[in-house]
């Protein structure tokens, strides 16, 4: 069984500068859902590694983000998906963890928990700071033009990161070498 890692905000559901803050407010990314469906009958293992500071700013409690979780989980399940784990950073960018992307000690733990080498493992991200992690991890950095990704690629990227429309698209590009 393959792995694949996912952040959340951009590339499950669309992004907000203010946070998503309520299950009302995570809604998903068209196609999203039904992407990750289809790695999962493909048989990809989904976990998400999201940062998450909107607790550590106060604007949403662990109870909320769990609930929010719980909704992005039963969305994903009435399609025939679903998410092995979810690991998030509730910290701020000035808190100074390891597990806040760009730093990469969600991926260690991850990789930790599963027994598992995170060695080219596809991991898709919306932002420069994914990208960072996932090579920091030497897992395969992936783009997503979708959330904050066109602004990334905008920015610059390093070489050799793949570049996708978005998460169906990406899943698309995985799985066609297994239709052949």
């Amino acid at each position: 069984m393959s792995l694949i890692i996912l952040d959340r905000d951009g590339v499950i559901n669309h992004d907000s500068d203010d946070f998503i803050k309520t299950p009302a407010e995570w809604e998903p990314i068209e196609g999203s859902l039904e992407a990750i469906a289809r790695l999962n009958y493909a048989g990809y293992r989904i976990v998400v590694i999201t940062n998450q500071s909107g607790i550590a700013r106060g604007l949403l409690d662990v109870e909320t983000l769990n609930r929010i979780h719980s909704k992005m989980r039963r969305m994903l399940a009435q399609v025939g998906g679903k998410i092995e784990a979810i690991l998030y950073c509730p910290h701020g960018p000035e808190d100074g963890c390891t597990c806040r992307k760009p730093h990469n000690g969600s991926f260690t733990d991850l990789a930790h928990r599963l027994r598992v080498n995170l060695d080219n493992v596809p991991a898709v991200g919306d932002s420069l700071r994914d990208i960072q992690a996932a090579m920091a991890s030497n897992a395969r950095p992936i783009l997503v033009k979708t959330g904050k990704g066109a602004r990334t690629l905008a920015d610059g990227i390093p070489d050799g990161v793949e570049v996708y429309d978005d998460l169906a698209a990406v899943a698309s590009a995985l799985l066609e070498p297994q239709l052949q």
